[in-house]
């Protein structure tokens, strides 16, 4: 199926490693223009891609970001908010509301919504501008699902999806559409990193990290698939989404989480 989105420009940001590096393949691969952001840059990449090396949490940065793409490509139809996760130098999961303090809530928050909600203010008028375009936001199951664990980054995904259906109202009279794509666990440098969220489990649970991905984790999560989900696979709906073929489509959430949710 073509998703017709040959020529079209798109920012893709956090796209050194898992669902974000997905995404910038996949959307190369169907003859977008790619400009991709993070803090490291990764060779990983095709090469008619442009990296940008930025930190989304300098708040100067997004606005860069887009002035990149205009001088490289004339301008932006579609962005990709994929940044987040553990700040820099954070590990994940967290357990409990007292755990973490005040500094660690702001940086979630920065590194997680703002850092997003300045990337859609930069682009916003561009895309204006062409006629139009589509921004993904990615959040997370975890926005839905609250718990004891990682309270504060849960609350910042939930923040983004309520940004997300706000502005689909306000710019889809104006041909922006937004929508977000909820990840259950996927399989990422996240989970398998030394000190990653496996081994923290591990440590937990009296597991090692290889039975955590394999088994503990999906059991834990009560996934119906019984395995993590694959970048791939996020990455394909993101490109869906992103294509004119969901013109009618905006204001939505797409979870792609092997069944992790159960609520109707």
């Amino acid at each position: 199926m073509d998703l017709e989105l040959s020529g079209r420009v798109a920012i893709v940001t956090g796209a050194s490693k898992g669902i974000g590096l997905a995404v910038a393949r996949t959307l190369a691969e169907e003859g977008a223009h790619v400009v991709v952001v993070s803090r490291t840059r990764t060779g990983e990449l095709p090469g008619k891609v442009v990296q940008v090396a930025a930190d989304l949490m300098d708040a100067q940065a997004p606005a860069r970001v887009v002035a990149r793409a205009v001088e490289e490509f004339g301008g932006v139809d579609i962005l990709v908010n994929n940044a987040g996760g553990p700040p820099p130098g954070v590990t994940l999961p967290r357990i409990g509301f007292m755990t973490p303090g005040d500094a660690d809530w702001q940086a979630m928050f920065e590194f997680n919504l703002f850092s997003a909600v300045r990337m859609i203010r930069a682009a916003v008028p561009v895309m204006l501008e062409r006629g139009g375009g589509s921004i993904v936001n990615v959040s997370s199951t975890m926005a839905r699902q609250p718990g004891a664990m990682n309270v504060d980054y849960g609350a910042a995904k939930a923040a983004m999806r309520h940004v997300s259906k706000s502005l689909s109202e306000e710019y889809g009279p104006q041909g922006i559409r937004i929508n977000t794509v909820s990840p259950g666990p996927v399989l990422t440098h996240w989970w398998t990193k030394q000190g990653g969220a496996a081994e923290v489990i591990a440590g937990l649970a009296g597991s090692d990290k290889e039975r955590v991905i394999a088994e503990v984790a999906p059991a834990m999560m009560k996934l119906a698939t019984g395995r993590l989900v694959y970048p791939q696979e996020v990455a394909d709906a993101v490109a869906l989404l992103v294509s004119p073929r969901s013109g009618s489509t905006t204001g939505a959430e797409l979870v792609i989480d092997g069944g992790q949710l159960k609520e109707l």
